[in-house]
Parts: structure tokens; sequence; C-alpha cells
């Protein structure tokens, strides 16, 4: 029977220990192949090394993927769902797409699956996926994107006409938890055809293979089937058990390579990881006749007529015994239906009640993505840079390659994901992104996670915090001590055990900032690309064109935002324990010396009332970058307050304030005077990288329709660079940055990245904040022009408030029922199967704000749920 828990009860239950509600989840990731993990080749060219057609007959080496997978938090065991149309060459076990070799603009996935629900313990889960009926076009998605330019946009499988007619199956799966290791699962598959059809669905249950890499203690565990059952077992786990409706015959093999398959070699079993496929597909001899391996799969046959649908009865339960069967009638209905109702509870009780019904269904199915991307991460670097003991050693070359001085880390966690399919690997600063939005529904997990990453196994030991699994020593934007601070006030501002945790590890970064990225000791920094791709004219990553510095203003303000973000949580600790008012002081010393030097070292423009990225060469000439893009507002969210309450209790900040404003005059434009400002009239002071003066001037252009401002929120460059591409001359070369709203024809970071145009969700939203914190200070005293050019004034919130609402205008229906995420594809917006799938992609065209990219960045791209509280709350 059902438990008799609320969401709330289960998540209070499993933040205490009482319960780990949290053990199992969706934390089998979408795609293990061509990532870095498992690339043993001599150059890192993990996209060849482990393709696509490898992954059905390979063992993986630290982890595992699937369809709409279920799995525990260390990857024991893996169930998921895979399908066969009967015509297609393969089973349909992993979502297809291209590697970064073979796309036009880089990774591509090609199917279409949607999360459409999941509650923070995964009590309750849907997911959806739209699987042809026809003979799936691999060959031709490979073939037409491999002809294409980068001029050109990506061959998609709606492209290929396969939907055509409406000949797909939709398929759903729902999960709902009986208890912490007792699952529920329906699969319902549905015929939209015109005609009569036959699906083959294999429910699967395997055991990630740990036992064929020659490391100790490692026996190879059992799973025995039998009609309507999956029995297995394992030292660790003890006993576990698919059962299915009906009787649907067992098909048993081994996660063991197909060796003779890949290299002509004798492989470790004669029923390897491809049997069940080559079984079905080819009819040959690969599934074990004893019904025994180490995976095995339900086989359905299922027929429907056009417009039939059937649901598949299944149940995944874990014990210390053998157990009789499950049961799957009124126990599991029940359960079924109660944990749903639940599900509907809790997100009416936690969404705003303000909010629209779209704004609510985005908000919902924006949620189900972060919780759907939280994947098991396993990655010994060490393990990985030498070998395992039962395999040949890696090239050498390999110990002075790709993350090699990372050799400290060794993760084993569950982590949330910028995007199962595209990025199946953590990244430091989409992950902070991440934890905003999932504190609204699960403050305790997001707290985890930010803490995850300045464990002593993730940050190396000079302070750095990994960037992501391609270069862990690639340089990310310094926002963890502003998630943090975010997480900690939407968490009630109560918790300072996690708050001074995290500044304590914040310390050893802040320092490495200081000590690598700064070169010259001005205050100005040089962070490298800092996650924006090819924004500049050149990879800001890689060796300049010429001898020189690059001394970059989104690296001078997101270290200035950091240090006023570590300045805040200092005077949160410090109203509670007087020792940390010194580092209160200490950080408010830093944002006035990297604010004063932004000016001082020629990063701010004054005749184009712009922060521009500088060029130090050799002989002390700069040469100022004048590509207007999102380097250039950045320094905008280096903005704070500090109210006078703040001030009167901590008199050692106090004093150093009025220190610096009267012995250290140059410092007086980024210290404002005092006034009365927020809700309760205080006064307050404004420490900020732009005074008033230069606040107004550049929000001339960054809200001009003409430059920035779009009708889905903010470019990330300049739309005047359309008509007027900037170009620098250095080293003989020149370098070009123009305006390109939607894919990228640069190939710079692969060609898949653009920050040329158009709109990113998770800088509109720091600008958004930042428009919000001046609104505080400044009240509705000063107004901007918005539009620009359009002669109306505006207050600062009122521009938030309507920000806002563009970039969460991108997911909700328009007046016409659009969304303009879909943009002109006409299944997406117009079809009753399709329109209210609702993806949460990577970024917006500039113009007219249709989804590209990654398809599945539910990431940073949730954020769009913490636009709709700041809104609707």
């Amino acid at each position: 029977m059902g438990t008799d828990v609320s969401e709330r009860v289960r998540l209070a239950q499993a933040d205490s220990g009482e319960q780990p509600w949290r053990a199992w989840g969706p934390y089998l990731a979408e795609r293990a192949w061509g990532t870095v993990r498992e690339d043993y080749s001599e150059h890192g060219t993990a996209w060849d090394y482990f393709p696509h057609d490898h992954a059905r007959s390979r063992a993986y080496r630290w982890n595992e993927d699937g369809m709409a997978g279920l799995c525990d938090d260390r990857q024991t065991f893996a169930f998921a769902l895979a399908l066969w149309n009967g015509r297609d060459p393969i089973l349909k076990e992993r979502m297809f797409g291209l590697g970064g070799d073979g796309g036009n603009h880089g990774e591509d996935a090609k199917d279409y699956w949607w999360y459409q629900d999941s509650t923070p313990t995964h009590s309750w889960m849907r997911w959806r996926y739209h699987y042809p009926q026809a003979e799936f076009p691999y060959d031709e998605l490979v073939r037409v994107n491999g002809q294409r330019s980068r001029d050109e946009s990506e061959y998609e499988l709606v492209d290929t006409g396969i939907f055509d007619e409406d000949r797909f199956w939709a398929v759903t799966v729902d999960y709902a938890k009986a208890g912490t290791h007792d699952v529920c699962i329906a699969v319902t598959v549905a015929n939209r055809g015109p005609e009569p059809a036959t699906l083959h669905v294999l429910p699967t249950l395997w055991f990630r293979n740990t036992w064929s890499w020659g490391l100790p203690n490692r026996p190879v565990p059992e799973i025995i089937g039998t009609p309507g059952r999956l029995s297995g077992r394992h030292r660790s786990l003890g006993h576990i058990t698919l059962d299915g409706q009906g009787t649907p015959r067992p098909l048993m093999c081994d996660n063991e390579t197909n060796a003779q398959r890949l290299w002509g070699l004798p492989g470790r079993s004669p029923f390897p990881k491809d049997g069940i496929n080559d079984h079905l597909t080819l009819d040959m001899p690969t599934v074990n006749p004893a019904g025994t391996g180490t995976k095995g799969a339900l086989h359905y046959r299922v027929t429907l007529g056009a417009g039939e649908s059937r649901t598949i009865r299944l149940r995944l339960t874990q014990s210390d015994r053998a157990l009789p069967p499950a049961d799957l009638g009124d126990g599991w209905t029940a359960v079924m239906r109660d944990r749903m109702t639940e599900a509907d509870e809790f997100f009416a009780e936690v969404l705003p009640e303000a909010a629209t019904r779209d704004e609510k269904d985005v908000a919902r199915q924006a949620v189900a993505g972060l919780m759907w991307g939280k994947q098991f991460y396993h990655f010994d670097v060490k393990q990985w840079l030498h070998g395992d003991p039962g395999n040949a050693p890696p090239p050498p070359g390999r110990r002075h390659g790709r993350n090699n001085g990372w050799w400290h880390m060794n993760s084993f966690d569950v982590i949330s994901m910028p995007d199962p399919w595209e990025y199946p690997w953590y990244a430091a600063w989409d992950l902070a992104f991440h934890c905003v939005s999932i504190a609204r529904v699960d403050p305790g997990f997001a707290k985890s996670q930010l803490l995850l990453l300045l464990r002593e196994w993730y940050m190396h030991p000079n302070g750095q915090i990994p960037a992501y699994e391609w270069s862990f020593s690639d340089v990310n934007p310094p926002v963890h001590a502003w998630a943090a601070l975010q997480v900690f006030k939407i968490d009630g501002g109560r918790d300072f055990g996690f708050l001074s945790r995290v500044m304590h590890k914040l310390l050893l970064n802040f320092t490495w900032w200081v000590n690598r990225k700064d070169v010259g000791g001005n205050n100005v920094f040089e962070g490298g690309f800092l996650g924006l791709d090819n924004v500049g004219p050149f990879d800001r990553s890689a060796a300049l064109p010429v001898a020189g510095v690059l001394e970059q203003s989104d690296g001078t303000g997101w270290m200035a935002m950091y240090a006023l973000n570590l300045l805040d949580m200092s005077i949160i600790l410090a109203l509670h324990d007087p020792a940390y008012e010194d580092m209160a002081t200490k950080f408010f010393e830093h944002f006035t010396y990297i604010a004063e030097a932004a000016y001082r070292q020629g990063l701010w423009d004054e005749e184009d009332s712009f922060f521009y990225d500088v060029l130090r060469l050799p002989d002390g000439h700069r040469v100022p970058l004048k590509a207007r893009s999102i380097v250039g507002l950045l320094p905008l969210a280096a903005t704070t307050r500090l109210t006078s309450e703040t001030l009167d209790r901590l008199p050692e900040i106090n004093s150093r304030v009025r220190w610096m404003l009267h012995h250290q005059g140059e410092f007086g434009d980024v210290i404002s005077a005092r006034r009365l400002g927020g809700a309760d009239r205080r006064r307050q002071r404004l420490l900020s990288m732009v005074g008033q003066d230069q606040l107004l001037r550049i929000l001339a252009r960054l809200l001009d329709p003409a430059e920035f401002l779009s009708p889905y929120g903010l470019r990330t460059l300049s739309r005047a660079h359309l008509e007027k591409p900037f170009t620098v001359s250095l080293g003989g070369s020149d370098f070009t940055v123009g305006y390109e709203p939607a894919e990228s024809t640069s190939g710079l970071f692969g060609g898949n990245s653009n920050w040329r145009g158009p709109v990113w969700m998770p800088v509109n939203y720091l600008l958004v904040q930042a428009l919000r914190e001046f609104a505080e200070f400044y009240g509705e005293d000063l107004k901007a022009e918005y539009p620009t050019g359009s002669q109306c004034k505006a207050g600062l919130t009122e521009i938030a408030d309507d920000l806002s609402r563009r970039l969460i205008g991108l997911f909700v229906p328009d007046a016409e029922g659009r969304r303009p995420i879909y943009g002109a594809t006409e299944l997406f917006q117009t079809h009753p199967d399709w329109k209210d799938l609702i993806a949460f992609p990577e970024y917006f065209n500039g113009d007219n704000g249709a989804g590209l990219g990654a398809w599945h960045q539910t990431g940073w791209t949730a954020l769009v749920v913490d636009l709709i509280f700041n809104l609707r709350s």
C-alpha cells in the first residue's frame, strides 16, 4: 500500500536522514558515450573514441545511460525503457544525436522527449517520448547534417517528415514511490498513427559493470529471468526485483562488451550487452537460454489500432530477501493515485498563487527538468589517468593531457547537470544557477550541491573550483557566493551554518582568483573565456594573437560582484558572530579597489558610455576592443546596499567607509552618498561599479531595441553590430565580431556556442536582479526611457518586471497561442500532442525568441522559475 505522508513530510525526512527518500531517482544519464570519462584515446578525441554506434555494444567504465531511467544514488543498478518499432536497425535504448564532430553547430540530440513532472523526492515523476513508427533515419540525419555548413540551420528529425500523418508512438512513463525502495511504474504507449501498429516494449534492469576492471572485491552479481519477473542479487544491494504485468518473456544477457563486433576479438560473455538487441533485430541466439545474466528485459509485444493506447504495470522493489510477486492491482493503483494527488498539492502550495495557469505549467515543467537533470556522476581522475589493472594502460601522453592536474578529484555523487544529453556532466557556474531555482522546491538539495563543489575532493588544493569535465582548469565566472546567498535567503535566511561553511571555502577560491587572474596586480582581471565562449573577436582562453594581456570588463565585473557577495555574506554572519566583521571590511576594500581600477585602467569608455575589454600591450599602449556585448553590461551586477542598521551595528565597517571617503577620494564614485531607500525608507549607501550617471547612460543602450533589448529579453551583443561588425587588426590578421541572433557561424569552442546576439537566461537574470537592487536604492525617483527612443519613462522596478515578462514570455503561449521557443515549427506550435510539452533550450534567437542549442538545458534556463516567483509573489 502507499505511504500516508505528504511530499513536505518526505522532504523533511530526507533532510534529517530519517528516511532516504532521495536514494532512488532519475539519476541515470541519457548519454554516457562521447564523454571525457569514457575517453581512453591518445589525443582526447572523446566523440571518436566512444561513438553512439559503440554504445549498445560496449560496457561503460564510469556510469550507464538509458531512457526514462531510474537508479540508486550509487548506480549499483539501473532501470530504463527500451523500444523497438519492428523497423529500426537497432533497439531504441538511448537517445540518438550527433557528436561534436558531426553536427554543423556541434553536438545535437535528434530525438524528442520531455520531462513533464517530478517532485523533489521523486515520489512522483512523468516522462514523455515520441517514437517514429517508420524506420528511424539515423543515416539521413548524419549525412544531411554533415553536408550543411555553419551558415545553415540544423537538420532535425521533424524535418525528415517522419511524423507526417501522426505516425508515431506517444510513450509516457510514470513513477510513483510506495516506499523509499519500492516504485510503481506505468508505461503507457499510444498509437497516434492512422493504422494498426506493433511496438515492442522492453523494461530493462541491469547492474552497472564494476567487476571487469580488475579491481579487488568486485564479484559478479546476477539477474534471473522468469516470465513476468527479473530477480537480481547483488552483494551490497541485496535483492532487487522487477515485476511486470502478465507473463512477458524475459530476455537475458550480460552487461559486457561485445568485443567480437567492435574489434574482432573474443569477449567475456557469449551473450554480451547488445545480446537483446541482436536477438530481436537480427534473430540471433544472443540471449542466454539459461535465463540468467547481469542485464535483462521483460519483452512485451503490443499491437494497437489507430488511436488506441495500453498501459503496462511494473513494480521495482529492493529488499534483504526474496519477495513474493508484487501487488500490481489495487495497491498499485492506490499508490499511483495518491502520489499524483500529493504532487498536485505540493505544487499548488509552492507555486505563487498570483501566477497565471500558463506560468504555473511552465514553472512545474521547469522544476521537472531540474529534477530529471540530477545524474549520478562517477569520476576518479587519478584512476582514469593511470588506468585499471584489468585493462591495457592508457597512452603515455594522457598523464600530460586533459585534466592531469586534477588527480585529487574523486567524484561519486548525484549532481545537477546542465543537460542530461548534450552536457551530461556538471559545470560549476551552471550548477550555481540551477540551485537558485531548485531552492524554491528543495532548499536542502540546493545547499548540498553548492557545498559539494567546495569539498576537498572537488576544489583544487590551490583553491580553484573545477569548471567542467572537458577542462576542469578552465575558468567559469565566480558565481558560487552569489548563488549561496540566494539559496540562503530563499530558505528563510536562518541556516548560518551553511553560509559559514560556504564562506570558509570561498575565501580560498577568492584568493586563487586574486593570485592567478590579476597578472598585473592592478585589480583588473583576466579570467579567460569566462563561460561566454565566442563573445569576443578571438578565443579569450587561448594565447593572444599578439604579445600582451587581455584585461576583461566581465572578469573585473565578476570579481567586483564576488567581493560584494562575500561582503554581504560577512555582514550576515557578523551580525551573529563579531569575528566576521574583519572579513566584511576586507571585502569592502577589495570591492572599492576593483571598481576604481576599472576606471583607472581604461575599461570604462567615457565617449561610448560602455565598458570594454582592453588589450594591454607590452609597451603600455591599450587597445580597447569596442564590441558592445554582455561583457560591458555585467559590471552592473556588482551592486549591493549598506543599510544604516548594518552600519550602526557594525562600527568597524562604518568607520572604514567613512575613512575611505575622507582619505581616498577617488573611491567616492563607487560609494554613493547616503539616501533614504527601500520599503522602510532607511538610510543606506549604494556600493556599485556604476554611479547614477553611468547607470542611465548604460541603460540607454541596454533598453534600446536597436541594440540589446529584444521582445524576449536582452541580447548578448548589440544589434548595431549587424550593420557594423566590430573588427580589430592584430598580428597581421583581422578579428571580427558581428551580430548573429541564432546559431554561430564561428568555429570557436566547436561552433556550438553563440554569445554574439542570442538571449541567454543566466546573464539576463543577473541584470534583472541588478535593476531591482538599483530600484531599492534610488526608488521611484530614478526613471529611464523605456524602450529607448519611445519618449516614455519608467521606474527601474517597472523595467525589471517587464524584462521578466519578456523572458517568461519565451515559454507561455502568446495571443495566437504560439510559444516563441518553438519558432516556425508548426507541429510544436499547433498539434495537441506536442504544443503543451515544453522544452527549455540553452539559449534563444535574439530576434524571434526561438529556442536554440541544447534542447534540454533545463539547468540555468530554469531560472524562469525564479523569475515567475519574483514577479508574482
